[in-house]
């Protein structure tokens, strides 16, 4: 049961939170049922849907949480932007690494924004499904989203009467999935948080002005990129092939459900990129291999 007065340290720093984000809601009705929805996101709660969440909150019906996600006015960039310079003073870091990826929620029918038959990582295979972008702030004093975009194919952003039918913004056109990752980088990079590095999986990689994005903003990154690409010439797998035995060292990601997940770490330095780095290399490329996997990288 949710009740109105803080009872513990958690609900204190969250009520406090949304007390200074309150300028970014019309009322304070609608900041008080915000503050319920997280509560039930963050909560144990089966499924999060409206009613669950209504439920887990002691509303009597989930129609003010319904209202708040279809018809209240708030601000959602400006609650963004104070998340952000909130999150700069209780994580940042001077090397913070900004985390970039896209997740896929299925859905049924056609008339979610976004939504159609297309590749979804999350599920792993062509669904019926919404496509967000994300980018998460992490330091070694924790880890938390900060900026969020979802993703319009063309066939949404091509169809203005589909858009306005979904209330999309007329001002919104099409835009690529790395598109959108690099506006939210350059967010990012405008608030209070300290960033040092970026990480970004293959499907930003193959977007062939990232990696020129984030070396023109004199960021650090890592980036996957698959085993196929190549490097001046030779496959990276063919390249990584002819690292002798003592230039990998094993080390642990992290935690999974499995236990320890162990990758082998190797660097080589890239030739040069005549176009971006003139006579002399700038960068080098890490490499890694899951040693359960025969293969480098994917």
């Amino acid at each position: 049961m949710i009740h109105d007065v803080p009872t513990n340290d958690w609900d204190l720093e969250l009520e406090e939170l949304f007390l200074q984000t309150g300028a970014r809601f019309c009322r304070v009705e609608v900041r008080r049922r915000m503050r319920d929805y997280v509560r039930g996101l963050l909560g144990p709660v089966g499924r999060k849907n409206s009613w669950q969440l209504a439920e887990y909150a002691s509303h009597a019906t989930p129609h003010g949480l319904q209202h708040l996600l279809s018809h209240s006015r708030w601000d959602p960039d400006g609650l963004r932007d104070d998340l952000q310079a909130y999150l700069a003073e209780q994580l940042g870091q001077p090397n913070g690494v900004l985390i970039l990826d896209d997740t896929g929620f299925v859905k049924k029918g056609t008339t979610s924004a976004g939504v159609q038959r297309q590749y979804s990582g999350t599920a792993g295979r062509t669904e019926n499904c919404q496509i967000g972008v994300f980018a998460a702030y992490a330091t070694t004093r924790g880890h938390a989203l900060v900026d969020r975009e979802l993703y319009l194919p063309k066939s949404w952003t091509g169809d203005r009467e589909r858009c306005q039918a979904a209330r999309i913004p007329d001002e919104r056109t099409f835009a690529t999935k790395g598109e959108l990752a690099r506006d939210m980088i350059l967010r990012a990079l405008a608030s209070p948080l300290p960033i040092a590095w970026v990480t970004a999986d293959s499907a930003y990689r193959q977007d062939s002005h990232f990696r020129s994005f984030l070396e023109d903003a004199q960021l650090s990154y890592v980036v996957a990129v698959p085993k196929s690409q190549q490097v001046n010439g030779p496959r990276i797998d063919h390249l990584i092939a002819q690292a002798p035995p003592e230039a990998w060292q094993r080390l642990s990601a992290r935690s999974g459900a499995k236990g320890e997940r162990f990758y082998d770490w190797a660097a080589a330095r890239l030739p040069a990129v005549d176009e971006s780095d003139g006579d002399e290399p700038t960068c080098q490329a890490p490499g890694f291999v899951e040693t359960e996997l025969a293969g480098f990288l994917e």
